[in-house]
């Protein structure tokens, strides 16, 4: 699979773009664990163009992550406009278009999914920025606005139409938010629709190696993107790139080995901030990860753990867990 000149190659597995989770610490470590590609959290081209620090602070890439794609969303035409070429100075290697966040501060202001109910605008801003730019711009949305309104099949062309050079699709609508199941056999739709030739990448619950496999056998997406099946578990790409790869099961690390990297998460996020924000961060990670689910009477752990204060409490806490609950 290619993304413009970017060579990506067979079934590639990507790292979704996800607000206060895929910072640069999160982005290398799944790197490491084997996302083929990974993306930054989304870029308001309002407060870019703004010079707002936080914002600009997200355009900082690395060689080590490459290939990287910044991600923005906007409203306007005239902003994102600007925003891309700002964008495209920080040398990433794509630039990818949020048209798919739900949330209400964005979507209700009309940016991300909230250009559904705006198709005219969201091609125009779509046209407008892969003209402003040199590198490859590709989008990511969603199904539609609600069930009656599953457009997608038709969207896809038109944002093809545009010049984008790859399509992302969530397989929910923007009303479902990220409730229920994400319904695939749309994107199946997209990929298999003779009129696309640009390559289609599938996202949505796919939290596990054998489900990312059943979504290329079943759909024939050209990519797979994770975003949270990843939160409190990077190591998820090396799970499913092995069986992706032999077919088999990778056996499974022991305790000690996930803790490490939920640890080495902790410390990544302390030296990035600082101990009191880098801590706040990661309780996002340490509150998802899969490592403690099903381990019995664990909540009073699990809680002291979201309220520790400092980097030495956490880790004890955390160090106590496999003598405590005899793992």
């Amino acid at each position: 699979m290619k993304i413009g000149n970017i060579d990506l190659g067979e079934r590639p597995v990507f790292l979704a773009p996800m607000e206060d989770v895929t910072d640069i610490a999160f982005r290398l470590m799944c790197k490491r664990f084997g996302a083929d590609m990974v993306y930054t959290e989304f870029v308001s081209s309002d407060a870019l163009i703004r010079s707002v620090s936080k914002t600009q602070q997200k355009l900082i890439v690395s060689d080590e992550e490459r290939p990287v794609a910044i991600q923005i969303y906007g409203r306007d035409v005239a902003s994102m406009v600007e925003a891309a070429r700002i964008c495209e100075a920080a040398h990433p290697d794509i630039l990818d278009i949020n048209f798919g966040c739900p949330v209400k501060r964005v979507a209700g202001k009309g940016a991300g999914a909230g250009m559904l109910q705006n198709i005219p605008l969201m091609l125009e801003i779509t046209r407008e920025v892969v003209k402003a730019v040199n590198i490859p711009v590709t989008v990511k949305t969603r199904l539609g606005w609600d069930a009656d309104h599953k457009i997608i099949v038709e969207l896809a062309e038109q944002l093809q139409d545009c010049g984008i050079a790859a399509l992302s699709i969530h397989g929910r609508t923007r009303a479902q938010m990220y409730t229920g199941e994400a319904d695939w056999t749309l994107i199946g739709a997209v990929k298999n629709n003779p009129r696309m030739t640009i390559p289609i990448i599938g996202n949505g619950d796919v939290t596990s190696a054998e489900i990312c496999r059943q979504r290329f056998d079943t759909y024939g997406v050209d990519g797979v993107m994770i975003g949270r099946g990843s939160i409190g578990r990077p190591w998820i790409f090396r799970e499913v790139k092995h069986y992706l790869t032999t077919g088999e099961l990778l056996p499974p690390e022991s305790f000690h080995w996930y803790l490490d990297i939920l640890k080495e998460q902790v410390t990544d996020s302390v030296n990035r901030l600082d101990e009191r924000r880098g801590i706040l961060h990661i309780r996002r990670h340490l509150a998802a990860t899969s490592l403690f689910k099903g381990i019995p009477d664990f909540k009073q752990t699990r809680v002291a753990m979201l309220r520790a204060e400092t980097v030495k409490e956490l880790f004890e806490i955390m160090d106590s867990i496999p003598e405590k609950f005899e793992i």
